[in-house]
């Protein structure tokens, strides 16, 4: 499907809502995640896919092990990228701004809304570091089990969830002879103005 400036909402948010409707009404696997690129003080990039766990006017939400390669570039340098790409539409969503961290209250409330293994393994997963073997990952988490033995499991510390302030996005769909449709975004004191871009 065709897309120009005119025809996308104003409001990018809203825009995303739709298209994020149709990947998930077309069947598409984990229509919710996304790339996340990261910088460290270094300029080095760094990429994942992750989760979106919350969106709304004031951002995208995910959440992870704040020491992480992720955690540490987003403390130095607390600016990001990322891309949802819905191939069975041939769409593709290009997001970039600030990124600051959730308050903890939101990270506790969301914590205790995720499965008890999940944030069992939250506890026993010092994410990215290196480990001698899965057998002492699965020790720890057996470890856990016994610590926790109920349903109450606190928010590990270093544990929490960021938000992605974007100040730019872009649209895109694939058309014939390369020629796709790119229309971005740009925030600018009056709001968002929109213009398409060459393919």
């Amino acid at each position: 499907m065709a897309i120009d400036p005119e025809t996308l909402d104003p409001d990018p948010f809203r825009q995303f809502d739709a298209w994020l409707a149709d990947a998930i009404a077309a069947g598409m696997p984990s229509a919710d995640a996304f790339a996340l690129a990261t910088a460290g003080i270094d300029g080095a990039p760094s990429v994942r896919m992750v989760l979106l766990r919350g969106h709304g006017p004031d951002g995208f939400s995910f959440y992870t092990n704040r020491h992480s390669r992720k955690g540490r570039d987003l403390a130095a340098n607390p600016r990001g990228a990322a891309l949802f790409h819905w191939p069975l539409l041939e769409r593709q969503l290009r997001l970039s701004g600030t990124i600051e961290a959730l308050p903890d209250g939101e990270s506790e409330a969301y914590f205790a809304g995720r499965p008890r293994g999940h944030r069992i393994s939250a506890w026993a997963s010092e994410q990215g570091q290196p480990i001698a073997n899965r057998s002492e990952l699965l020790t720890r988490v057996a470890d856990l089990e016994k610590r926790f033995p109920g349903e109450r499991v606190p928010l590990p510390p270093g544990w929490g969830g960021y938000r992605l302030r974007p100040d730019r996005f872009e649209f895109w769909v694939s058309r014939a002879d390369r020629l796709h449709d790119r229309v971005e975004y740009e925030r600018t004191p009056d709001g968002w103005a929109r213009r398409r871009l060459q393919p």
